[in-house]
C-alpha cells in the first residue's frame, strides 16, 4: 500500500497500524482523518481496503470508489480491481485493472493482476499478453512468470508453461504456488516423478495446505507409490478433515492397494461432505461393480452423470456394470457415450471391443480393438484383446501375432501366455517342439516367481489319498460334463476329493458336483502364493490341474508345488510347460509312445480312454435318418467356428462336390452375426460351394442344440482341432462322426472318443481317405447301413468304455495310486 502524496503524520500512523494488523486502531485513525476531511482520497481508499479485509466487501468497495472519484490513481484502480475480484465481480475487476494500466503503462503489478483476472475469465491469450507486459517491465517478477505459466497451460502449451514456472522459481525459489503449478503441468506431460519432486517442495513450503498434500498424493498414485500416497493423503485429511477431494484421493489409493472396504468408506465420506461430488460417486460405483453389486453400481453411476454429464469415467464404469449383468446393449450404449466425449480414449474403445466380442458383434469388436491399439499401442492388454477377437474370427495367425506383441510388452502376465499357448496348441502348421519352446518359456517365468514348498515325508499308511482338483470349469462345460458320472463312482476308501475353484460362476451342474467332493474351496482373489499355502495346509497328496492353458487356470499356483504329486488332466491338450507338473494324464491314443517328447510332463496312460462321457439328462430321441425324408445327405459340424480353418473348408468342399446335392449344417455361436455368416459363405465360395449348399445356424440352448443332431446324417470333425464333447454328443444322438488321424494330443482327441465308443473305422488316415470315407458313407448303397447305425448307436455308446463310469473311476483311482507309489518310492530312495 502506498499513497499518492507525502503522508501526514496521522495518515502515517494509520498506515503503520494497518500494516501491523492492528485493524481497529487503523480504522479509528482513518475515520479521524475523514472527520477532518470527508473527501480525503487516501483515508477513503485505505479505509475501503481495511473494510474489505474485515469481510464487508460491498461497503469497502463503495469507499474505494469514492476515493477514485476524488483522485483517479493507477494504484487505487489496481487495489479496487483486487477487491472486486475477491468479491466475485470479475468483469468489473478487469475494467478496473485496465484503468490502472491506462493511467500508468509502466505498472507491472497492474499488468500482472489484469493477466490473472483475464485467465480467470477464460481469456488465456489476452492473459498471456498482460503477463508478458508485466515481465517486460520487471523481468524478475516471479508472480508474473507464474501467471504466464497458468495462461500457457490453459492454451495447451505445456512445455512453455513448465518453462514459465521454472523461471518463477529461479526468481523466487521458495514460491510454493509455482512448485505446485509446475507439478500439475508435469503430471499432464506424463512426468509423475518430476511432479512429485515439486509437490514435495510445495507441501514443505506450505505444510498446512491440505490441497498441496492432495496433489502430492495423486502424483504418488500415478507413479504406483501407493503406500507413500496413502501416508501423504492421510496427512492431508488430518489438516482438513472436511476436504472431500482429499478423501476421494485417499479412497483411490486404498483401492489400488486392495483395501476395498476402506476405500469405499473414504468415497462415502467424500460424498457426505460434498453430495454433488460426481467423481466420488463414480469411484464408489466402481467398487460396487467389482463387488458384483451391479444394481447399486448403476445407481451410483447415474448419480454421477446427473451431476456431471460429461464424466467419461462414470460412463465407462456404468458400461462395466451393465456387462456384469450381461446387459450388453446397455453397456454398448454407455461406452459409446464415453467414446463420444473422448474419441481418443483407448480404454473406452478397449471396453467396447470386449463387449462387442461378448455379444458376437465380431467386426465391430475388431474395429474398436484396432482404434484402441492405435491410441495405446504400448499397452499389452490392448494387443491381447485384439488377439481374442481375431481368434474368434478364425484368424489364428493374426491372434498369435497379437498375443506375441502383448507378451513383448508385458511378459509377466500369465493370461497372455495362456492365450498364445492355446492358439499354438490348436494351430495346424506349428510343430510340437515349437509349441513346447513357448510353453517352457512360460514355465520358466512362473517358476522364477515361485519358491517350491517342502512336504512332509511321504506317507505309506493305508488311507485314502487326498486329491485336489483345481478348476474354473466345474459347471456346464466339457470338464464338468466329463467329470460328473466319474465322481459318482470314486471309492471314498481310496480317495477323498477336494475342489479348488477359480471362479464364482455356478450352475445346475455345479450343484450336482458339489456333494461329490469332501470339501469345496475357493481360490478367487488369492494370490498364487496364498492359494498354494492353503492347498499345502490342506495336505493334498495329489493336485490335479483341470485347465491347462484355458481361461481361469491357476498354473502359477502349481509352480509353488503345494502338493507332492501334480498332474494335468482333462481340460487341455498339450504340455503346460511347468517343470513342477509331474504328469499329464491321457490314454494310448492321445499320448502314443512316440510323442512323449512333446511334453515337459511324464505321460501317464489310462487303459481305455482319458475321457468318460456323462450322457445328457435329456429325453430327446435319436430320430430317423434325415436323408430318407430330405432326399439328400446333410453333413454337420457343431462347435467353435474358429476350428473351421481354410484347410478344413478345402477338404469339406471336396466332400460336398463328391456328394451331389448334399448340404453342410454348421452350428456355432459365432454365426449369430451377419458378418460371420457372410464371411463363411465367401470362404466356401472360393471352392465353388454356393450358399444353397450351406445351412448356417447360431448356437442355441442345450436341448435345442442336441435336437439339431436330428437334422444331420453324418458329422464331420474339423482338424487339427477336432471336437471332443461334440463328438460324444453326436454319437449319443445316433450320428456317426468322421475324424482325421492326427499327430499330437489335440489332433488325437476325436480318435480317442471314437475308439472308446467302438467307432474306430470312422477315422481317416489323410485328407484323401477322409473324402473317400465321407463319400462312401453318404452313398445310396450305404443308406441302409446308416439307418441301422443310427438306430443302435446310442445304445452302443452307452455300453462302451466311453460311458462306463464305474470302470473309468477304478482306472482313475489306479492311476492316482500308481503316481503316489512312484512318489513314495522316490522319497524312500532319497531318504536312504
Amino acid at each position: 500500500m502506498s499513497a499518492m502524496h507525502e503522508p501526514l503524520p496521522l495518515l502515517q500512523q494509520a498506515l503503520a497500524a494497518h500494516q501491523a494488523g492492528q485493524l481497529e486502531v487503523a480504522q479509528a485513525l482513518y475515520w479521524q482523518l475523514l472527520e477532518m476531511n470527508p473527501s480525503d482520497p487516501d483515508a477513503l481508499h485505505f479505509l475501503g481496503l481495511l473494510t474489505c479485509q474485515k469481510g464487508e466487501a460491498a461497503e469497502g468497495i463503495a469507499l474505494m470508489r469514492r476515493s477514485i472519484a476524488g483522485h483517479a490513481s493507477a494504484i487505487y484502480y489496481n487495489n479496487l480491481g483486487n477487491a472486486l475480484r475477491e468479491h466475485g465481480e470479475l468483469g468489473q475487476a478487469i475494467g478496473s485493472y485496465r484503468q490502472a494500466v491506462a493511467l500508468q503503462a509502466n505498472y507491472p503489478e497492474a499488468h500482472n493482476n489484469l493477466g490473472n483476472a483475464l485467465r480467470e475469465a477464460r481469456q488465456p491469450r489476452e492473459a498471456m499478453e498482460s503477463c508478458a507486459q508485466a515481465l517486460a517491465l520487471r523481468p524478475d517478477y516471479a508472480q508474473a512468470h507464474n501467471n504466464l505459466g497458468n495462461a500457457l497451460k490453459d492454451l495447451g502449451e505445456l512445455e512453455a508453461s513448465a518453462q514459465a514456472y521454472r523461471r518463477a522459481l529461479a526468481c523466487l525459489p521458495g514460491y510454493a504456488d509455482a512448485h505446485h503449478n509446475l507439478g500439475n503441468v508435469l503430471v499432464q506431460l506424463g512426468q509423475p516423478d518430476g511432479a512429485i519432486e515439486h509437490y514435495r517442495c510445495a507441501a514443505a513450503l506450505n505444510p498446512a495446505s491440505a490441497a498441496m498434500h492432495n496433489s502430492l498424493g495423486l502424483a504418488l498414485i500415478a507413479s504406483g507409490k501407493f503406500s507413500a500416497a496413502i501416508e501423504t493423503l492421510q496427512r492431508a485429511i488430518e489438516l482438513d478433515p472436511k476436504d472431500a477431494n482429499c478423501r476421494n484421493s485417499l479412497g483411490t489409493a486404498l483401492h489400488e492397494t486392495g483395501q476395498v472396504d476402506a476405500a469405499a468408506v473414504q468415497f462415502e465420506q467424500a460424498i457426505a461432505l460434498a453430495a454433488d461430488f460426481a467423481e466420488a460417486h463414480s469411484n464408489l460405483a466402481n467398487i460396487l461393480r467389482n463387488q458384483e453389486k451391479f444394481g447399486e453400481a448403476i445407481e451410483a453411476c447415474q448419480k454421477a452423470l446427473a451431476l456431471q454429464p460429461s464424466l467419461v469415467q462414470a460412463y465407462n464404469t456404468l458400461g462395466n456394470a451393465y456387462v456384469g449383468m450381461s446387459d450388453y446393449d446397455s453397456a454398448i450404449q454407455s461406452y459409446r457415450e464415453a467414446a463420444g466425449l473422448e474419441p481418443d480414449n483407448a480404454d473406452v474403445h478397449h471396453n467396447l471391443a470386449i463387449v462387442m466380442l461378448k455379444s458376437g458383434r465380431l467386426q465391430e469388436a475388431l474395429d474398436h480393438a484396432r482404434i484402441a491399439l492405435i491410441r495405446k499401442d504400448g499397452v499389452a492388454l490392448v494387443h491381447a484383446n485384439l488377439g481374442d477377437i481375431l481368434r474368434k474370427l478364425g484368424d489364428i495367425q493374426g491372434a498369435i501375432r497379437s498375443y506375441r506383441h502383448a507378451i513383448e510388452r508385458d511378459p509377466d502376465v500369465d493370461l497372455m501366455h495362456t492365450s498364445l499357448l492355446f492358439c499354438l496348441a490348436s494351430e495346424g502348421s506349428l510343430t510340437s517342439q515349437a509349441y513346447l519352446a513357448d510353453a517352457r518359456y512360460f514355465g520358466e517365468r512362473v517358476a522364477r516367481r515361485a519358491r517350491p514348498m517342502a512336504h512332509i515325508q511321504a506317507h505309506t499308511e493305508c488311507r485314502p489319498l487326498r486329491i485336489g482338483f483345481v478348476s474354473g470349469d466345474l459347471r456346464r462345460h466339457p470338464v464338468g460334463i466329463f467329470l460328473e458320472s466319474v465322481l459318482a463312482h470314486i471309492n471314498p476308501a481310496r480317495a477323498t476329493l477336494h475342489a479348488y475353484v477359480t471362479v464364482t460362476n455356478e450352475d445346475a451342474l455345479t450343484v450336482r458336483l458339489k456333494p461329490r467332493f469332501s470339501a469345496w474351496h475357493s481360490l478367487v482373489g488369492l494370490a498364487d502364493e496364498a492359494a498354494a499355502q492353503k492347498i499345502r495346509e490342506d495336505r493334498m497328496d495329489i493336485l490335479v490341474d483341470l485347465s491347462g492353458h484355458t481361461s481361469s487356470n491357476r498354473l502359477g499356483v502349481f509352480a509353488w508345488r503345494p502338493a507332492p504329486v501334480q498332474v494335468s488332466w482333462l481340460g487341455f491338450f498339450a504340455s503346460t510347460g511347468l517343470d513342477a507338473m509331474d504328469y499329464i494324464l491321457g490314454d494310448a491314443h492321445v499320448l502314443p509312445e512316440d510323442e512323449a517328447s512333446h511334453f515337459v510332463e511324464k505321460p501317464w496312460r489310462l487303459p481305455d480312454s482319458y475321457l468318460c462321457f456323462t450322457a445328457p439328462d435329456s429325453a430327446i430321441e435319436v430320430g430317423a435318418l434325415p436323408a430318407q425324408g430330405n432326399g439328400y445327405v446333410t453333413f454337420g459340424c457343431f462347435g467353435k467356428l474358429s476350428k473351421v480353418t481354410d484347410e478344413v473348408i478345402g477338404v469339406w468342399s471336396r466332400v460336398l462336390h463328391a456328394v451331389p446335392e448334399s448340404k453342410l449344417l454348421l452350428k456355432a455361436f459365432e454365426l449369430s452375426t451377419e458378418h460371420a455368416r457372410r464371411k463363411t459363405e465367401e470362404r466356401f465360395a472360393v471352392h465353388g460351394i454356393g450358399v444353397s449348399r450351406l445351412l448356417l445356424e447360431a448356437g442355441s440352448p442345450r436341448d435345442e442344440y442336441l435336437a439339431a443332431y436330428q437334422r444331420a446324417d453324418i458329422m464331420l470333425s474339423p482338424f487339427p482341432y477336432p471336437g471332443g464333447t461334440t463328438t460324444a454328443e453326436g454319437l449319443w444322438m445316433g450320428v456317426p462322426v468322421l475324424a482325421l488321424k492326427g499327430e499330437r494330443f489335440v489332433t488325437h482327441i476325436c480318435e480317442s472318443v471314437l475308439q472308446a465308443a467302438g467307432q474306430g473305422s470312422w477315422i481317416a488316415a489323410n485328407h484323401d481317405e477322409y473324402v473317400v470315407k465321407a463319400t462312401r458313407a453318404a452313398s445310396g448303397a450305404e443308406r441302409d447301413a446308416l439307418v441301422s447305425l443310427r438306430a443302435g448307436l446310442r445304445e452302443q455308446v452307452l455300453s462302451s468304455a466311453l460311458c462306463d463310469a464305474p470302470r473309468f473311476a477304478r482306472n482313475l483311482e489306479e492311476a492316482f495310486h500308481g503316481m503316489w507309489s512312484q512318489y513314495v518310492a522316490r522319497s524312500t530312495a532319497l531318504a536312504s
